[in-house]
């Protein structure tokens, strides 16, 4: 294949995206003016009691058609503002981790953002959006963070590259942030202050500035000295939009966020003699003039028009930009003859990531051969870049070793430059179709086509030479039914087949850039039941997964990898919502699944042997996880909660001799509504002080401790 280098991005998109940022600082400043002369505010909207559960309440996720999760064949949890407010989680990972089956694995290597869903990890296979969009490439994602900003979170376990792409083999989140809302300007403000020198400020404001214009802006900013030694933490972020009602019909928006954080500088604790020792709780064994930082900005224009009640059509115009910068030393293992922790492999790194892209569907709603039918087309184009800086990894740091209770930070050293070492380009497109046909009025049918498209290349920057230019491409499809019983009782089936990647592709080496794409295929059962007059909802589904082409040693040949290694999973998944009595809601979930190789070997000792894994379950895959939220408003301006969260035990390498223990923890909350628009709230989370592990690093023999015990008194006043 000839090598040549992927085409930059097109000037003229360029071009619109750097009008889009100067409009968008015009366009607030505007709205400013706009404000301070406005003679006529729409009213309020009124609010009434939620009911439990959100099974009713259309979900962009799981389909393009708009549809509620009660009418999708597929299981889709709805996280609302609602649920994030009581629950008090300020970390986006920590309120998706609510959701039934969805379990985290982040550490700094992937931002702290990547996922584990239905016995498949990370970002090449648990695909994250931000407003229905993905930052292509799967390497990380670092933006958003914190969930100030967040209106709902939207959960679709199984496979989704129907309607998103390659990469969502273990499901899809989709983070949905606050937008403008027709009605009078209301502003929000809240002040949290907590253990650890925890300190946060929050700003929101939205609302009508006249009959054509609405706004919102977030503004949030947090500082912690962190649960570990040198956890010291900050950061920064904003969103905004406006958004311009042109007519009844069609409308404009115009969104802008952005987001710094400078995380906790941690890589884990050392397995001393085979285990983790509680004296060693706060320890962090990293260089004192270590550095972690993110970087991101995220511009959209947007478009609906709906000509008439039958058909929408929207498009949105995009540009995100991501840095990242890692200094640190990253390997610590204990050496029993000196008794002192060995530190190497002092690594920087520098990502420089860019994509510019639209998004078009329209959605018909009419008839087919006399039955009512809604259909959606679309298409979806994309051109990214990603420029990876770092020093090969080399480097030992001053000093080398340290004492396990009284660990010298020391300094970074490293011998090799940091230099841009290579680039890797993407122009991808994609085709997308959707059909809901209603047989009867109890029973529709639901199908899906998507066709992607990829050209990546890489070149070495160090060389100055082409390293390899690959196109790859997938069709993935499925196809599902869902059967009301009863009005408020559904029983579904779907069977869907997706796409993963080998590896996040604008990261992918030259190596594995010759291997096709990983294919997976998923069957699922589900029964969905609203009851006691829509005060209470469960759901249970069942599915089995597999996933072929994966990279596997060849047993003739242990240095060399094959594509022919496969990975399954089956499980059951339930949850619970319901107002069981007056001023009492609980709310909860639980998964069980089994996880394993069913071909997969790796390369072992030296000289190499293939080792098989089969019948091993995946590192990071927890098999038993539950959450349970109960609340009980037991006076009119007072609101007591709990919250429990456990993850079974993970293992934490291949050979399944590591494991992770399973931990349960607890969390407490007092509300007091002071005044109509004052709330204080006092939280404890981990409250007993539960010593637990998050993940594994690279080796298997650093684990991440979870933060202990922390309170929290949080001050929230709108006006």
């Amino acid at each position: 294949m000839k090598l040549t280098s992927a085409p930059s991005f097109p000037p003229r998109f360029a071009r619109t995206v750097l009008y889009t940022h100067c409009a968008l600082a015009l366009a607030f400043m505007t709205a400013s003016a706009i404000a301070a002369d406005a003679v006529q505010i729409l009213p309020a909207i009124s609010v009434t009691t939620e009911k439990a559960g959100t099974l009713n309440a259309p979900a962009s996720t799981g389909s393009n058609l708009y549809l509620t999760p009660f009418q999708t064949p597929a299981s889709v949890d709805v996280i609302t503002r609602a649920q994030i407010e009581q629950r008090g989680d300020a970390s986006l990972v920590d309120a998706i981790t609510r959701a039934a089956g969805i379990s985290s694995m982040g550490h700094p290597g992937n931002s702290g953002s990547s996922l584990s869903a239905r016995g498949f990890t990370d970002t090449t296979s648990v695909m994250r959006l931000y407003d229905g969009t993905r930052q292509y490439g799967g390497v990380g994602l670092s933006f958003p963070f914190d969930t100030w900003s967040v209106d709902r979170i939207e959960v679709l376990r199984g496979p989704a590259s129907v309607i998103y792409g390659d990469g969502a083999i273990g499901g899809v989140v989709n983070v949905i942030p606050k937008k403008p809302t027709r009605g009078a300007i209301r502003n929000e403000v809240q002040a949290t202050v907590g253990t650890d020198n925890t300190q946060q400020l929050e700003f929101g404001s939205g609302g009508a500035i006249n009959n054509k214009l609405s706004y919102r802006i977030d503004l949030s900013g947090d500082r912690s000295d962190g649960w570990v030694d040198m956890g010291d933490s900050k950061n920064l972020t904003f969103s905004g939009a406006l958004q311009l009602d042109v007519s009844s019909d069609f409308r404009l928006k115009l969104s802008y966020a952005q987001g710094r954080q400078e995380p906790m500088r941690y890589f884990g604790t050392p397995l001393i003699n085979g285990q983790q020792l509680e004296a060693l709780r706060e320890k962090n064994y990293n260089v004192g003039d270590s550095k972690i930082q993110y970087d991101d900005r995220w511009t959209e224009l947007s478009a609906e028009w709906t000509p008439n009640v039958d058909t929408t059509v929207r498009s949105k115009l995009y540009y995100i930009d991501s840095k990242r910068h890692w200094r640190n030393a990253e390997t610590y293992n204990y050496n029993s003859d000196s008794s002192l922790i060995d530190r190497s492999d002092n690594t920087e790194i520098m990502h420089d990531q860019t994509q510019i892209g639209n998004t078009t569907d329209a959605t018909f709603r009419g008839r087919l051969f006399g039955l009512k039918n809604q259909v959606s087309v679309g298409f979806d184009l994309s051109s990214s870049s990603f420029q990876h800086t770092n020093n090969t990894y080399q480097g030992i740091p001053n000093p080398a070793a340290v004492n396990p209770y009284n660990p010298v930070p020391g300094t970074f050293l490293s011998n090799e430059p940091t230099i841009p070492r290579y680039r890797n380009k993407a122009e991808q497109y994609s085709v997308f179709a959707e059909n809901r046909l209603e047989l009867t009025e109890k029973w529709s049918l639901l199908g899906g086509l998507r066709y992607d498209h990829a050209e990546v290349s890489r070149a070495d920057l160090v060389a100055g030479t082409a390293a390899f230019n690959q196109q790859y491409s997938n069709a993935g499809w499925r196809l599902g039914s869902v059967y009301n019983i009863q009005p408020d009782l559904a029983i579904y089936g779907q069977y869907a087949e997706a796409a993963d990647p080998v590896g996040g592709l604008l990261m992918i080496s030259a190596a594995n850039s010759k291997f096709d794409l990983s294919t997976g295929k998923q069957f699922e059962i589900g029964v969905k039941k609203s009851f006691w007059q829509k005060k209470g909802e469960w759901t249970l589904a069942a599915y089995s997964i597999k996933k072929n082409n994966l990279l596997t040693r060849d047993t003739n040949n242990p240095s060399v990898r094959i594509q022919v290694g496969e990975r399954s999973s089956k499980g059951i998944e339930g949850t619970l919502a319901m107002t069981f009595a007056p001023g009492w809601q609980l709310d909860a979930n639980a998964a069980i699944l089994h996880a394993q190789f069913d071909d997969f070997n790796d390369s072992v000792g030296t000289p190499a042997v293939a080792v098989s894994r089969n019948g091993k379950t995946p590192p990071d895959v927890a098999e038993r996880l539950a959450n349970v939220w109960l609340s009980w408003n037991f006076q009119p301006d007072w609101t007591a909660s709990t919250g429990l969260r456990y993850v079974g035990k993970r293992h934490a390498d291949n050979a399944n001799t590591l494991t992770m223990p399973a931990y349960t923890t607890t969390d407490l909350a007092l509300q007091w509504q002071a005044t109509r628009d004052t709330t204080l709230t006092l939280r404890g989370y981990n409250v007993f002080d539960k010593q637990y592990f998050t993940t594994a690093y690279y080796s298997g023999t650093q684990w991440f401790n979870g933060p202990g015990r922390q309170i929290q008194l949080t001050v929230n006043h709108r006006f």
